[in-house]
């Protein structure tokens, strides 16, 4: 199996961490666009682990970030990165130029993955292909409250100084226990300062889904590239069907049920993800 590798990206005064896989064959790393996997809160790049591997297997070079204020990613002040969604915008933008991307696959999960679907609309010529897990994308999706109360000023700035919201929230999107190993490294962020949680709080607060999407929903139905909706059915946050519905009305996509799986699929249960995205890719891909 290829291995992850974590590495670095300083870019616009801010570091990123993301991990990274290429495939044994430079020629196919060379032939296809890199596939970027973009992770919803309060998760890290650390979900797509074991989908990683399968993609570099099928020729594919994966990379998956942790979004600043994020993981291991740089956690800015509020005064000098806002935290909203464009300038998230600006500065996936600025790290796919600094890592010299002119042709990629976004993939996108859950609130803050919608950035990602936010920028591949604005940059159709460099974004071949979408894939949306479990994502907000519908002008009737809502906050959830226990995501939600991470913004409410006093609870939220308490909330996310706590390192078991981590275990409370992916737990909940789903239903399934997150085995230790795993929490310990969602949870390290926020054991080794306190800024991850006031980064998520400012996150939070500033995801402006009442302004956002208006702007995904008109943007998917003219997308021109090929778009796959791969929905998890036991989100209990973003319902499969509203999701389904919305797929039928697209003229590019493609809708994949992802059975028992909830709202954090790659988490949740990886290889019916990896199901789902690899005929997508391959498909498109020659």
């Amino acid at each position: 199996m290829v291995a992850v590798v974590e590495k670095t990206q300083d870019v616009a005064g801010l570091t990123w961490f993301y991990r990274e896989v290429e495939p044994q064959s430079a020629s196919d790393a060379s032939s296809k666009p890199v596939v970027v996997l973009l992770h919803g809160l309060p998760a890290q790049s650390y979900s797509w682990r074991l989908i990683m591997p399968e993609l570099a297997d099928y020729g594919f070079r994966a990379i998956a970030p942790d979004w600043p204020g994020c993981g291991f990613s740089d956690k800015p002040d509020r005064r000098d990165f806002r935290y909203t969604p464009d300038v998230y915008c600006a500065a996936l933008e600025a790290f796919l130029t600094a890592l010299d991307l002119e042709q990629v696959v976004i993939v996108a999960q859950g609130f803050l993955g919608s950035v990602g679907v936010q920028y591949a609309l604005r940059h159709p010529d460099q974004v071949k292909r979408l894939a949306v897990l479990n994502a907000p994308i519908v002008t009737s999706a809502k906050l959830p409250w226990k995501i939600k109360q991470l913004g409410v000023p006093l609870l939220g700035e308490m909330l996310t100084q706590d390192p078991i919201l981590v275990d409370r929230t992916l737990e909940g999107g789903g239903g399934y226990v997150v085995e230790d190993a795993d929490l310990d490294v969602y949870r390290r962020p926020f054991l080794k300062s306190s800024d991850v949680g006031r980064s998520l709080f400012a996150t939070v607060q500033n995801l402006q889904l009442s302004k956002v999407l208006p702007e995904i929903e008109a943007g998917l139905t003219a997308w021109p590239h090929p778009l796959l909706l791969a929905w998890g059915d036991r989100d209990p946050w973003l319902p499969i069907a509203a999701a389904k519905a919305f797929a039928d009305t697209l003229p590019n996509a493609t809708f994949e049920a992802l059975n028992e799986v909830g709202h954090y699929p790659q988490q949740d249960w990886p290889e019916k993800v990896s199901a789902a995205l690899l005929p997508f890719l391959r498909q498109q891909a020659v």
